[in-house]
């Protein structure tokens, strides 16, 4: 017997609270499988299996004709089919687990308990600073900050309070069942927003308070880049989710100007002064003139005037400028350096995570904005202190026709740099502004209207709310919650063997409903965030971040700036739905593909009429949690058993990537991925995995990267192996011996030689 003949027993369960609800045998395989989780690396889903069908054996020979079976019997039939099997690590912490529950369930069921418990989350959670005496215990922590309020409730806690007290019955049960995943659950009390494309300029323009003192205007390209990492770290402590720049190389620009403008003023009245003439010229005059220079590039005839007719302070002038270009881009090289290794190191939330972090950039065709774009790059190709490659942030290079694709346009050499630095350390990743779903924003000379995307993957560019601000900076995504795909093609899909051509009508009867559950539940969640007030988000709305919301007082609610945010339903496992609906996945069938695509197609034309009939920013998201792929493979593992293709592995497919580890060319795969990117307009990106060391071979590298620009994929990222020498510190792909040090795995190499590389011995 199956889970899939669960219909066979027809029977009630009666719940803690007395109502009767029908059996449904995949509670029990879920109970189950928490059990052997929590007994970590030594069972499999046949262990799992093995206990789950003697309960259904059990069940169905001694309860049947009885009609009804409590909750708790249940619960027992568990424990004893653990221990008769032997699974004595597993009945044990079963049982523990059992008693915890039953002591928990205490304080939330007893009416006076509950009361008492709810009333003081509430007070924590839904109540500001004075009127709450526990949000103002330390001084240190801003009660009325989310990051504050979810120091005070812990991850845990914050989950069953949502489910208890924050959201509908059907919400909770649905993603405590594996229907759906909510993302984020702990921070929904809080009221947080997931993540924010940051306009650095808002913050470099007049200044910024961190909530701890203000900051004033920087005024060289050193304090700009500081600034820009205290940026992201101060906004990650007002949301749950990840930081983006969306025009790093624009917004940091003005920071090379002030400094050129710093070292030509020193660097030409120290020459001067050297050489006599100060005395002779009015450099009052002089710093007039520089302090009107509006680029690093311009034409040092304009001093002649200046110059009382002396061919040698002419000549001072000319080396002046080359030299203070030359300081100025090894400054910015330092900027860089610096800001990589600030987003490596700082710490925010109490000191829980260094920020995540990304940074768009590569189409600034200013001398400055070039100087930043590049010296960025090398200084992500020289790494961190010990050689490594930066994990934040995560880089992603603007690739647009006309700016710095082609030979002739102004960045086509940051292109090819770009490329370079890939294949070696991993970034940056490419995106696409000429993609049909992002061109159709962009402006020609408005890089507010760029395309931008985030480490986490979201993207932001259409509004529905308002269509005079399609743009990326100042906007970000609200919350998203997953669907379970493997397991509507599990449920009415040929896997199980119950059919033998999918049942494509209940299939989508029942995605419908899916995802008009969660349509609803982020509804719901939009309601708590709307109901936040700015004093909640002194950085993020305080400081106008968010876009509009610096039209807002500090009482005012949420509601009229958060409509510029996204709202999104993701999913994880195309591949293994289409496996389990018609035995191939869209690697494999072109009639998968065709499935795929329909499949997909359907959500976003959902959450279309969604985004029209609420006027919100409703869309399909590629989900990119990677560890959810793990949770709801678990979990139907435990119900399903182990389904060749589907279950099998540990994880299921991301969005709707072909499977990795399905042999296929990087073209073929790149086609095939493509139509979902319009698809999908957030959380859509496409991986290529390459064998070799693609360091030595960046032509073939930039053909792929040309091969997505040309298929219309929206965000790229090619993956190869990177590995780093312990000792030498060489990063690349190494085989049998070192390329630079010359050792093999275990040997040792002399100091001497060492220093001859120029590693830095202590």
């Amino acid at each position: 017997m199956t889970v899939n003949e669960e219909h066979k027993i027809v029977i009630n369960v009666i719940k803690r609270n007395g109502k009767k609800v029908n059996f449904d045998a995949s509670k029990i395989a879920i109970s189950i499988q928490k059990g052997f989780d929590s007994i970590e690396g030594k069972y499999n889903e046949t262990d799992v299996q093995n206990v789950f069908q003697s309960v259904l054996k059990r069940i169905k020979k001694d309860y049947v004709d009885k009609d009804k079976i409590k909750i708790e019997e249940i619960q027992n039939l568990i424990e004893e089919e653990l221990k008769n099997k032997k699974y004595d690590d597993v009945y044990e912490s079963t049982k523990n687990y059992r008693e915890r529950r039953n002591q928990s369930r205490l304080l939330f069921v007893e009416e006076k308990k509950m009361h008492k418990f709810l009333k003081t989350l509430e007070s924590l959670g839904l109540k500001s600073a004075h009127e709450e005496d526990a949000k103002r215990e330390n001084a240190n922590v801003d009660g009325d900050t989310a990051m504050g309020t979810m120091l005070q409730y812990g991850s845990t806690v914050s989950k069953e309070f949502a489910k208890s007290y924050l959201m509908k019955k059907k919400f909770a049960d649905a993603h405590d069942s594996g229907d759906i995943h909510i993302h984020d659950l702990d921070f929904m009390p809080m009221g947080t927003t997931t993540c924010l494309q940051i306009d650095l300029n808002k913050l470099f323009k007049n200044g910024f308070s961190t909530g701890h003192g203000f900051i004033r205007e920087p005024n060289d390209i050193m304090s700009y880049s500081a600034l820009a990492a205290i940026a992201i770290q101060a906004n990650q402590n007002d949301q749950h989710g990840g930081q983006a720049i969306p025009a790093f190389d624009y917004y940091l620009a003005p920071g090379v100007l002030k400094t050129y403008k710093k070292q030509l003023k020193q660097t030409m009245y120290d020459l001067l002064d050297y050489s006599g003439f100060l005395t002779f010229i009015n450099f009052d005059k002089f710093v007039e003139k520089i302090n009107k220079l509006n680029s690093v590039e311009f034409d040092e005839n304009d001093f002649d005037k200046l110059c009382k007719n002396s061919d040698e302070v002419k000549r001072i002038v000319r080396i002046s400028k080359e030299k203070a270009l030359q300081k100025t881009d090894r400054i910015t090289y330092q900027a860089m350096e610096a800001f990589i290794h600030n987003l490596n190191t700082m710490h925010s939330r109490a000191g829980a995570q260094v920020p995540f972090s990304s940074i768009n950039f590569g189409t600034d065709t200013s001398a400055e904005g070039r100087m930043i774009i590049k010296n960025y790059l090398l200084a992500l190709d020289a790494g961190l202190g010990h050689n490594e490659t930066p994990i934040f942030p995560i880089s992603i290079f603007k690739v647009k026709e006309g700016v710095n694709y082609n030979q002739e346009d102004k960045n086509y050499d940051l292109f090819k740099l770009a490329c370079e630095v890939s294949a070696k350390r991993l970034f940056p990743n490419f995106s696409f502004i000429d993609s049909p779903f992002n061109l159709e924003y962009y402006k020609e000379g408005d890089y507010n209207t760029e395309v931008g995307y985030m480490g986490c993957r979201t993207r932001v560019l259409a509004n529905v709310a308002d269509k005079d601000k399609c743009v990326t900076a100042g906007r970000g995504n609200l919350s998203f919650t997953s669907i379970n795909l493997p397991r509507l093609g599990i449920k009415h899909g040929i896997a199980t063997k119950e059919r033998k051509v999918a049942d494509m009508e209940g299939f989508y009867k029942e995605l419908d409903e899916l995802l008009e559950l969660v349509k609803d539940q982020l509804l719901e969640r939009f309601e708590i965030q709307c109901n936040k007030r700015v004093y909640n988000f002194p950085f993020l709305i305080g400081e106008g971040l968010w876009l509009d919301s610096e039209k807002l007082k500090p009482t005012d609610k949420l509601r009229r700036v958060l409509k510029h945010g996204t709202l999104t339903v993701g999913f994880i496992g195309l591949a293994e739905c289409l496996k389990a609906l018609i035995g191939k996945h869209h690697g494999e069938s072109e009639e998968a593909q065709k499935l795929g695509l329909e499949i997909i197609g359907h959500m976003k034309d959902k959450m279309d009429e969604y985004a029209l009939k609420y006027n919100l920013n409703f869309g399909v998201i590629a989900t990119p949690a990677e560890g959810l792929s793990g949770r709801f493979t678990r979990i139907d593992k435990a119900i399903y058993g182990n389904l060749k293709g589907i279950t099998d592995r540990e994880y299921y497919t991301n969005s709707f990537h072909v499977p990795v580890y399905y042999n296929i060319s990087a073209a073929k795969k790149i086609h095939l991925e493509a139509p979902y990117h319009a698809l999908t307009l957030a959380g859509h990106i496409t991986y290529i995995e390459l064998d070799g060391d693609t360091a030595s071979n960046v032509k073939a590298f930039e053909k792929i990267v040309r091969i997505m620009k040309e298929e219309g994929i929206g965000y790229g990222a090619i993956n190869h192996p990177v590995d780093r020498d312990p000792v030498c510190g060489y990063v690349g792909v190494i085989g049998d011996v070192c390329p630079k040090c010359g050792r093999k795995a275990g040997e040792p190499v002399s100091v001497e030689k060492l220093k001859e590389l120029g590693c830095n011995i202590k």
